[in-house]
């Protein structure tokens, strides 16, 4: 998606963005997830993006798993998979960075839970003791190489 590689990089961020960095992307997936966007002139209107840009981008998801391509009565349909659908998250959590840093005049949209009217917000939560983290501090994990660790992320 992105116009160069993160070959140097053993880093599981660097390695999404190569899948979905481009800005477009996240756009897609976004009115996939929370608008039920799935065919390919809806995508077009909706964002008003360049045919060759959807083209590649949509190609470019069906290649990483992120969508399968279906066919409907209407014609193909573009479906997230569960991959794609996992993006629900990453989504939530830069519109709650977003709403409070770049929406001066309150959120635009607000994310519900589909069982009841409470709002969805991201939290970062420790998986042993439970606990609402406000930070996090970074420490070598299973994929990092030996002769690539530093004792630090670089």
């Amino acid at each position: 998606m992105l116009g160069r590689t993160y070959d140097d990089e053993v880093c599981s961020i660097a390695r999404s963005l190569e899948v979905i960095g481009e800005r477009w992307s996240l756009l897609i997936i976004r009115n996939a997830l929370f608008s039920g966007t799935t065919r390919f002139g809806d995508f077009q209107q909706r964002l008003g993006i360049a045919t060759n840009v959807l083209t590649s981008r949509l190609d470019g998801f069906i290649a990483t798993g992120l969508m399968e391509k279906g066919s409907g009565s209407a014609g193909a349909e573009y479906l997230l998979t569960e991959k794609g659908r996992d993006l629900r998250g990453v989504l939530v959590a830069l519109t709650d960075w977003g709403d409070r840093w770049a929406a001066p005049d309150g959120p635009p949209i607000i994310y519900r839970h589909d069982k009841c009217p409470g709002q969805v917000h991201s939290q970062l939560v420790c998986d042993s003791c439970g606990a609402d983290v406000s930070t996090a501090a970074a420490s070598r994990g299973p994929g990092m190489p030996d002769e690539r660790w530093t004792g630090t992320i670089r």
